[in-house]
């Protein structure tokens, strides 16, 4: 019987890259339900290819949709919701962005699917809360970011028993050689222009602060259940090694591949079974020489990686509030209200309230609220 598949983000670079996988083995996979936010055109073409999936558009209209679609569509706030608890699919791919794939990721684990998980921002905002809703199904959740897979698929082969330390690698983005000067310059076009990965807006800008990095950083540290203090993040301008795990005996595995969101994507569609692939195959006797080089961040330009370090460390709603002040402060930035300096000091001035989780147990309600209330405070920030 086919594993039936919901791609939720269906429009974005994960979205694309799940149907790349989708239709490259229809005889396993089957899609079943397709989500977007309102691009009623991406969904229009998905229904031609996919004329019996169900298809979900949060903010769209759906009077502007075809007979056809309108039939299999959703709309409205709890669209992707509504749409996942009635198509029951086995998987759920989740490449929405931010803090707007946590209600999908838990509804997902929550009906039993196992959980593809772009969508970082999830477990950052309330990995205890999905854990919990997994373990009552029997879902399991595996990361898709590259470097998280690649952790992921490396303690698996070799025992987290026998793990020392995680070497989360990065691109470092566009701006891994700019200095503060330069830094001072940048504008939206810039920020957006990634030199390795093709993704959305959000993500892009994210790599760019390394941002996205520190949000991987605490998504390890909960997923792998470790502390943050045994993981380092290593500056790796080819994108090969999509990260590294040394041993208790002092050897290290590396996980490496072309960079190709496909793989990961393909990876967690047939886990636990490790099943042929085209997606990202290394070719040594064609590429070689291959050079690769590991630096360390710059911190100081970068402060949001540290900062991310500061919240995983404290727990409670720190990681929630890390996110929640960074995503206005990209908001911020893209509207021209914030400079790209600017991103890192609002999400710094949000952390200097008191996130601790006190006598406050971290449920839904109570992460949604720290969520609201550090967005409150990021706009109140003066740049």
């Amino acid at each position: 019987m086919k594993k039936k598949v919901a791609v939720l983000g269906a429009g974005g670079s994960i979205g694309r890259g799940a149907l790349d996988v989708i239709r490259e083995r229809k005889d396993l996979f089957e899609g079943a339900l397709f989500a977007v936010d309102k691009n009623l055109n991406c969904l229009e073409e998905l229904f031609k290819e996919f004329p019996t999936a169900r298809f979900a558009a949060v903010s769209a209209d759906k009077d502007a949709a075809s007979e056809g679609l309108k039939k299999r569509l959703y709309c409205g706030k709890d669209a992707v919701l509504r749409a996942l608890e009635d198509v029951k699919p086995d998987a759920v791919v989740n490449g929405v962005s931010g803090a707007a794939g946590l209600l999908p990721s838990l509804k997902a684990v929550e009906i039993g699917c196992n959980l593809a998980l772009a969508n970082k921002e999830s477990v950052v905002m309330a990995w205890d809360i999905i854990k919990e809703a997994a373990q009552k199904s029997g879902s399991v959740v595996i990361p898709v970011d590259s470097e998280c897979s690649a952790i992921f698929n490396l303690v698996n082969q070799t025992g987290k028993e026998n793990l020392r330390r995680i070497i989360l690698t990065a691109s470092g983005g566009p701006f891994r050689d700019a200095s503060l000067e330069e830094l001072r310059e940048v504008d939206v076009e810039k920020a957006l222009r990634h030199p390795t990965w093709k993704m959305g807006p959000k993500i892009t800008l994210d790599s760019s602060t390394l941002a996205n990095k520190g949000l991987e950083v605490i998504q390890i540290s909960k997923i792998m259940e470790v502390s943050p203090s045994i993981i380092d993040v290593s500056v790796h301008r080819q994108s090969i090694v999509h990260s590294l795990i040394s041993l208790k005996d002092g050897a290290v595995y590396a996980a490496l591949s072309k960079p190709d969101m496909r793989l990961p994507i393909h990876q967690a569609l047939h886990y636990p079974l490790c099943e042929s692939s085209r997606w990202g195959e290394m070719d040594f006797e064609n590429d070689s020489p291959l050079s690769l080089t590991f630096e360390k961040p710059d911190c100081e330009k970068f402060p949001l990686l540290p900062l991310a370090f500061h919240a995983a460390k404290a727990g409670g709603f720190y990681p929630a509030a890390y996110n929640a002040a960074n995503e206005i402060a990209d908001e911020r930035f893209i509207k021209g209200d914030a400079s790209f300096l600017d991103i890192p000091k609002i999400t710094a001035s949000v952390l200097e309230a008191d996130w601790a989780a006190k006598d406050k147990s971290l449920t839904l309600e109570a992460v949604l609220e720290a969520d609201s209330a550090a967005r409150r405070m990021a706009w109140s920030v003066k740049c």
